[in-house]
């Protein structure tokens, strides 16, 4: 039985109450599950030490002042920096200051009373695997997707010892940006591991190299392939990352049945001194995707793009290609305006076809602050777009309303993977 909804008043209140409700796979973090240890990052201090805020921060500093005073504290004391600079000394304005207090309010927390000592005593008995269960049930996520380093010495321990599979709801990515953005660095690892590598692009390589990639997707059972990407990258062109996609990332992909994420825009350290906080964004070439879409017709591809000035493109590109799932406001697009303004562009042009939205959080409890926004503006644009087609005569029903959103916040992802939820 369907339930048509005909007036404007209860078609928006069913459309924020779905969208409020609607269970999240959240497609690309930066976290990780409670057995990779310190790998978690939780916590007030760690939610003010986001290298947004950091970053931030900075720009109430003298230029005189060394950058190297506030990495030689320690990290409550880093905290103290940024509390006193952006939330005591200013209106914490930004998407990223407020996004804190969102967090202390929704976790029931007087915001009120500006005391971060008293913050982080809320916190201090908490167990990360609480506070997991916590954060998830407050943001309505579902499931998380990792961003996992075979290349970091650390993590690549612990998958060797049998880590990474007790907690069901976080899923593993493989990323490898030093096979594609540091050739040389990447051979150095890659010996070390035991794959028999070496700078020149020889059949071996190419073998071991597959290898690598072949054994590390199964170890952790890894959804995607996943890179960062500059914006000067080009495809294709007569140098080491054409050769790498074309040789090895491509086909262990088709082998294995799993996309390929190219998130491309970001320009590395434009500023050392700040460390994390330090990259940028930069314009991008939208025609590289097109041509490996083409190239690849039956390769499945997740991009999503840093600049503002390439979303049109790509947007219109995934209406060329159904290989081609476009994802998310990546990092410094990952704001209120810019989200609102891609999330109408794209289903102006692609529907309901399409992945509006992943966290990208390095925090645990930023999941509450960046689904909590996106929900809101994601539900306004619905509310737009379903009563248009109201006015005209055509009414949705609560269950059309329902498949659309749990397609948007879940099942596109799982459907493009090629598996059921």
């Amino acid at each position: 039985m369907t339930t048509a909804i005909t007036s404007a008043g209860e078609l928006a209140a069913y459309i924020r109450q779905t969208v409020q409700e609607a269970p999240i796979t959240d497609m690309h973090t930066h976290l990780y599950a409670p057995e990779f240890g310190n790998h978690l990052l939780w916590g007030i201090d760690e939610l003010l030490t986001y290298h947004y805020l950091v970053a931030e921060a900075f720009r109430w500093t003298d230029t005189d002042e060394p950058y190297e005073q506030f990495w030689t504290l320690s990290k409550s004391e880093q905290a103290d920096f940024i509390w006193k600079k952006l939330f005591l000394a200013h209106t914490p304005l930004s998407e990223a200051a407020s996004g804190v207090l969102q967090v202390l309010h929704t976790m029931g927390l007087d915001v009120g009373s500006r005391d971060l000592n008293a913050y982080r005593r809320q916190w201090a008995d908490r167990s990360p695997q609480q506070q997991i269960d916590a954060v998830f049930r407050l943001a309505g996520v579902q499931e998380v997707v990792m961003t996992n380093d075979p290349f970091d010495p650390a993590e690549r321990a612990l998958w060797l010892n049998g880590h990474g599979k007790e907690d069901t709801r976080f899923h593993a990515a493989l990323r490898v940006d030093p096979l594609l953005n540091n050739w040389e660095e990447a051979v150095l690892a890659l010996l070390q591991m035991g794959y028999q590598v070496e700078t020149a692009w020889t059949e071996q390589t190419i073998k071991e190299t597959q290898r690598f990639l072949r054994e590390w997707v199964l170890r952790m059972d890894a959804l995607y392939l996943a890179v960062s990407m500059p914006g000067d990258f080009r495809y294709p062109a007569a140098d080491h990352r054409t050769r790498m996609i074309d040789d090895v990332m491509i086909p262990i992909c088709q082998e294995l049945d799993i996309p390929f994420a190219l998130m491309i825009g970001v320009r590395r350290q434009v500023n050392p001194e700040l460390k994390l906080a330090g990259d940028m964004s930069m314009l991008s070439d939208v025609s590289s995707v097109e041509s490996l879409c083409r190239k690849y017709p039956q390769q499945k591809f997740l991009v999503t793009m840093l600049a503002r000035e390439n979303q049109h493109e790509l947007a219109v590109l995934a209406r060329k290609f159904r290989n081609l799932m476009v994802f998310g406001c990546w990092w410094f697009l990952n704001i209120a305006s810019i989200i609102e303004e891609m999330t109408a562009l794209r289903i102006e042009l692609l529907g309901t076809s399409v992945i509006p939205q992943h966290s990208d959080a390095r925090i645990l409890e930023q999941l509450i602050y960046k689904w909590g926004h996106s929900r809101e503006i994601i539900a306004e644009i619905l509310i737009e777009k379903y009563s248009k087609l109201q006015r005209v005569g055509w009414t949705a029903t609560r269950e059309e309303i329902k498949r659309d959103v749990d397609d948007l916040f879940s099942r596109n992802f799982w459907r493009f993977l090629g598996k059921s939820r």
